[in-house]
């Protein structure tokens, strides 16, 4: 289970401040949105250009490579297995693809065929192939091979952009940037402070629940159970018995981190409200918003699917 502590997925790294650190959320928070908006209706290119900005801003921003490595690895390797599966799979057209030339190609030579045809068209012609690598049983169409580009770089791009954002900001400006962006919300007598402080706890609360995942998986293979002895049904009941574990350890640290905030006295957020942040827009801030706009800008005019 060191695999939770080499693959630290959601976890904020403090140390060392980068330039993404500095960012102001709400501008970071506008990023994440435009990486996972601005795949929709994309073409191929863009999908790949996506791929390629997120590994490049990783390497600028100088996150040690302890970090980064791991994490990227092995998400490269799982798109990389989801891209050649899906280029290898069937394309679900249900159809037998015909070429569009006839096998005899002496039949073009022929006046009555030929009449009717430009020559620049049927040297167009001899170009397109609907199957792209045929050799037995393996066969990659045009159709495979864009679903499986779409695929392997949704996952890629999803996981990581999210994983990125997490690393560089910390749970207090996640909640800070979003409570700032949700007060419009107000005026429809929406909850956005206790809101905002249920996001904090959540945020606060994933390392705690990997902690506990990890604890319990070790407890079980430090017992040397025999799995085989054991059979199916055997080996359902324990994993039963250490879920339900799982669940009464964290129910028992959220009523400990409820008894902790009710000690201190706290009774609504808006009455012990703390201010984490002041978000204000710098220097930065107005680069990473015109760098923004022309990033969607170059989406529309080159990243739009025909």
């Amino acid at each position: 289970m060191d695999l939770l502590r080499s693959l630290p997925l959601g976890l904020y790294l403090e140390q060392p401040q980068t330039w993404l650190h500095k960012i102001d959320p709400r501008v970071k928070f506008a990023w994440l949105m435009s990486f996972l908006t601005s795949y929709v209706f994309a073409n191929n290119f863009w999908r790949v250009l996506l791929v390629v900005l997120l590994i490049i801003a990783t390497l600028i921003a100088r996150i040690p490579r302890r970090v980064w490595q791991q994490q990227m690895g092995w998400l490269l390797m799982l798109s990389f297995f989801v891209l050649a599966i899906g280029a290898i799979s069937p394309d679900g057209m249900g159809v037998d693809y015909q070429p569009r030339l006839p096998a005899n190609e002496q039949i073009l030579t022929q006046p009555a065929f030929s009449k009717n045809i430009v020559p620049e068209q049927a040297s167009n012609n001899k170009k397109y192939s609907y199957v792209l690598f045929q050799k037995g049983p393996v066969k990659v169409t045009r159709r495979s091979l864009d679903l499986a580009v779409r695929l392997s770089t949704i996952i890629f791009t999803v996981i990581y952009s999210t994983n990125l954002y997490l690393l560089t900001t910390a749970p207090e400006e996640i909640t800070s940037g979003i409570e700032s962006l949700m007060q419009p919300l107000r005026r429809f007598k929406l909850p956005v402070t206790e809101i905002a402080l249920t996001l904090t706890l959540s945020l606060r609360f994933i390392p705690l629940v990997l902690e506990e995942v990890q604890n319990l998986f070790r407890s079980v293979m430090t017992r040397a159970i025999n799995w085989k002895k054991l059979g199916l049904k055997g080996g359902f009941k324990v994993w039963m018995t250490v879920a339900e574990r799982l669940l009464e350890n964290l129910l028992l640290r959220a009523d400990q981190m409820a008894n902790a905030m009710m000690v201190r006295g706290f009774t609504s957020p808006n009455e012990h409200r703390v201010q984490w942040h002041d978000l204000r827009f710098k220097g930065r801030d107005w680069l990473a918003i015109a760098t923004l706009i022309v990033f969607w800008g170059i989406r529309l005019a080159i990243g739009t699917q025909v």
